[in-house]
């Protein structure tokens, strides 16, 4: 009786998930996917004041001496992954979102790590989901097929009223509070903005390069819940979207033009 009542439930999971287009609308939100229009590149205005604030905090720091890379979007890689969840999982997709454009710095002071800082900050709007190249690199959990259609109702939803507010709260914004380590393993204290609210958290960095060029890569999970978002769920959590999100990073600087001429530092701890 009871295994009769779950294959019923399951079956109306995913006809709901058929007609909704299988969405899971509380995660960061991407521009669509479903046309090949690519994105512009960053500026002050597609990235609002926030980017314009650290520009002007981070040219300050340069003329401090030390090094100022800037983040290179073109070089870098952000991967947000989001994944399906409830009794009904195996109706729905998992799916990737990427940053194709975002503003970013890192500082290095002449007196070494400890004291370095670094910020990114994008548009949730402005993010790519499910782009094919890279559900086909993640193999079988991500190699369902998604249409156009569906990738626009996801989007849809994951920017909407009732999960992330998009329009209310455009931007997630990570500023380093602390790092620690020496070169090429370090952990940073961070301060996550999503949602309106800062959460902190630590993430372990391997960072190598410095100090004449940059690469930072690493991980962390964000509980959607943490941030007041609500993870997507449906005939009572039988079709759901998972509250964790994985992000995975690997982040490329140049040297900014301001610090070209500013005393340089050896000092990489």
């Amino acid at each position: 009786m009871q295994a009769g009542k779950t294959r019923k439930l399951i079956t109306a999971a995913t006809l709901f998930c058929a007609l909704n287009a299988c969405s899971s609308p509380s995660t960061v939100a991407p521009s669509s996917a479903a046309t090949s229009t690519p994105p512009s590149a960053p500026t002050a205005s597609t990235l609002g004041s926030s980017s314009a604030s650290l520009e002007a905090t981070y040219a300050a720091l340069a003329k401090e001496g030390g090094k100022l890379f800037t983040l290179d979007p073109a070089q870098s890689q952000v991967r947000i992954y989001v994944f399906r969840a409830g009794a009904a999982a195996r109706f729905g997709h998992n799916h990737v979102l990427s940053a194709p454009q975002f503003t970013g710095y890192f500082y290095l002071p002449g007196s070494g790590t400890d004291a370095a800082r670094f910020d990114l900050a994008f548009r949730l709007d402005a993010l790519d989901i499910d782009q094919p190249e890279y559900r086909a690199a993640l193999g079988p959990a991500f190699a369902s097929k998604i249409s156009p259609d569906m990738i626009a109702s996801t989007r849809e939803h994951m920017l909407g009223e009732a999960n992330l507010q998009a329009e209310q709260y455009p931007f997630v914004r990570i500023h380093s509070l602390q790092i620690i380590g020496e070169s090429p393993r370090f952990a940073a204290r961070l301060s996550v903005e999503l949602h309106g609210q800062v959460r902190e958290m630590w993430v372990p960095l391997t960072v190598t390069g410095l100090p004449d060029s940059l690469m930072a890569s690493g991980s962390m999970v964000l509980r959607q819940s943490d941030f007041g978002i609500h993870p997507y769920s449906a005939l009572g959590g039988i079709l759901a979207v998972a509250d964790a999100l994985v992000i995975d990073f690997t982040l490329r600087g140049r040297v900014a033009r301001d610090s070209v001429n500013a005393p340089s530092s050896s000092a990489t701890n």
